[in-house]
This record gives structure tokens, sequence and C-alpha cells, in this order.
């Protein structure tokens, strides 16, 4: 599978939507590109986003408002958060909590795009196939720790792309 573009999710049945567990207001220090589909850790205490090592901290789901300004000429695919597009150099995500039983698609598997345009390798994925998290917020069929996933449909997206969809299962 391969993605052009940056990560996309497609929320198919995602809790916080309902529960309110959608966190938005502290600073992603230290991450220059923050793609949807692509997981972080708000860091209360430390008042900071990031990819912390630290295990008792949970991934949450970045899953950002799509701010798209040529709606000719652009799709979800050429949406990314950079710091650098922002004036004090720095991303505010907005992170959802996910739940065992949350379902979404998604495109965003094992790394980070380059571009709005490039095409970026995801591997192979079947059906049944176990996902965790690696240290970069991506789901990674490597990682068997933490938040697990399991996709339940190899997919595609609105736009036709491949994707995967993925139910929380631990």
């Amino acid at each position: 599978m391969k993605r052009i573009g940056y990560g996309q999710v497609e929320p198919n049945h995602l809790s916080a939507q309902r529960t309110g567990q959608i966190y938005a207001q502290l600073p992603a220090t230290g991450i220059d590109q923050l793609e949807n589909g692509q997981f972080a850790k708000y860091d209360y205490a430390n008042k900071k986003v990031d990819f912390s090592a630290n295990a008792e901290i949970e991934w949450m789901l970045v899953f950002n408002e799509v701010k798209l300004y040529d709606g000719y000429r652009q799709t979800y695919k050429d949406y990314v958060a950079l710091a650098s597009d922002n004036a004090d150099k720095v991303i505010y995500p907005r992170l959802f909590k996910t739940n065992i039983g949350d379902i979404f698609t998604t495109n965003c598997l094992k790394l980070a795009a380059s571009s709005a345009t490039g095409e970026t390798e995801m591997g192979d994925y079947a059906e049944g196939q176990k996902l965790g998290i690696n240290n970069k917020g991506f789901l990674d069929p490597t990682v068997s720790t933490g938040l697990q996933f399991q996709i339940v449909k190899v997919y595609t997206l609105a736009d036709g792309q491949d994707a995967v969809k993925v139910q929380r299962i631990a």
C-alpha cells in the first residue's frame, strides 16, 4: 500500500465526538509536522504534546480540523499541521482519546509523508492484523505493546487512496 500526500482520517465511530474527550490546548513541543491519523501524547503535567516514552501517558489520535484555502485544487491529502506555518512556530494539535471499540479509517501508517504530492510506501496489510503505535506516533505492525488496533477491513478513503479500517482492541 502507498499513500499520496499526508495522512487522513475518516471517523467511522470515535467516541470522543460524543464524550468530549478532545484535547486541544497544549503546544506540540519539538514537533515540526503532525498528520491526521498520527498519534501523540497529551502531557498535561508538563504542559506539552509530544512523543514521550512515558508509558503512563496514553497515545491520542491527531485529528486536526482541516484548513484548506483552495477548494478547487486541494483535498484532505494536502493538509498537514506544520510548525513553520504558525507565527510562534508551534503546533497546537487537536487530539482525540480513543476507547476500546472505536473505529476509524486511515492511511497514516508507519512513517511521515514528505509532501502533499509525494508517495509514501506503507507496506502490505491484511484483515485481522494488529497495529501498535511507534515512537513517532504512527500505527505500525511491528509494535505489539501499548494501545492496540486491529485491521477490520483493507479499504479506501473518499479520494480512492489505499487505507485500512481499524478498531481499537486494547
